[in-house]
């Protein structure tokens, strides 16, 4: 199969209106990307999926592509969130799914058993594993840790600043970030850098020209495209909304993943770094039953090692 295949749908969820991306049929996979994403960030799952015989559900999440764009950033919380991929289960007539989620897409859907309890028939997330809620709001933490160098999640929280720079020149920020955050590249050797007057493009690597192992020319005008069109609003206003769902744990605290759960990562992926081991989640996650470490993939371990999580994922779904 190819992309060629996938049949392309705009879903009323309630209060925004989401854009699917659907191949094959069988057992439903929903696909969550993070920042900065698009369901085409799935593009190497989706074909390989359907032809095992699996239903490959892609998304763009809100804020992003061609799916609504909320502005204010209490609407990308958890009550928000979460009735996103239930309304989307709901309007395609699915009770159950496996849930993929990646970057941000991975943090909501570690909540999602608890969050919409009965739909969810196991997870496989990448690159973010399950960590404890903070005993601080998000925000404070991000800014002591801006007085020592500079932090993007920091950066991004007052709407404005980030929204221009990144907006304004979409095609250096996304080649930029995306390099920065491979496995050929430390993405924490930006944290040499100081906060204050400094933007994000002052601290990321300029990333060598188009192609590279993983994202051809055409690939990334992809995306270049549609984030010439939307910004990065969107995207940003999920780091907005650390507080919001921060809040609504302490009125809701985690509960252990029961549901069979899969973890991928790329052994050079900074998240694992900045998040902890990959390997200390069971009390956290009594249902993870692997952790595959890929090795030489950063964050977009998805699309920098396609064939490799392609065949874990497989692996992981013939044994449900």
């Amino acid at each position: 199969m190819s992309l060629g295949d996938v049949r392309h749908h705009m879903l009323d969820v309630g209060d925004v209106t989401l854009h699917v991306a659907e191949q094959g049929s069988g057992m439903p996979v929903v696909m969550c990307h993070g920042f900065p994403g698009l369901w085409y960030s799935w593009r190497h799952q989706l074909p390989v999926l359907a032809a095992a015989g699996y239903r490959a559900i892609a998304l763009d999440m809100r804020g992003y592509g061609r799916s609504s764009r909320p502005t204010a950033a209490d609407e990308y919380d958890r009550r928000h969130t979460v009735a996103d991929l239930v309304g989307v289960l709901d309007v395609l007539g699915v009770d159950e799914a496996v849930f993929a989620g990646h970057d941000f897409g991975a943090s909501l859907v570690w909540d999602l058993p608890q969050w919409a309890p009965g739909r969810v028939k196991a997870l496989m997330q990448l690159s973010v594993p399950r960590v404890p809620v903070s005993k601080r709001p998000p925000s404070e933490l991000y800014a002591m840790a801006a007085e020592r160098h500079f932090l993007h999640t920091h950066y991004f929280q007052k709407p404005g600043p980030a929204d221009e720079e990144l907006g304004g020149d979409p095609e250096r920020f996304l080649a930029n970030v995306f390099w920065a955050l491979s496995g050929a590249y430390r993405y924490l050797d930006i944290w040499r850098h100081p906060g204050g007057e400094n933007g994000y493009l002052d601290v990321l690597p300029e990333a060598p020209p188009l192609p590279w192992p993983w994202l051809s020319e055409d690939e990334f005008a992809y995306y270049v495209s549609e984030f010439q069109r939307t910004g990065f609003t969107g995207g940003l206003n999920w780091y907005r909304a650390n507080d919001h769902v921060w809040k609504e744990k302490q009125a809701r605290p985690d509960e252990p993943v029961t549901v069979p759960a899969l973890f991928v990562v790329g052994d050079r992926d900074p998240v694992r770094e900045m998040m902890g081991a990959d390997d200390s989640m069971a009390g956290l996650v009594p249902g993870l039953r692997a952790v595959h470490v890929v090795e030489g993939a950063g964050h977009f371990v998805q699309m920098e090692a396609a064939g490799e999580v392609n065949d874990a994922m497989l692996a992981f779904l013939a044994g449900l």
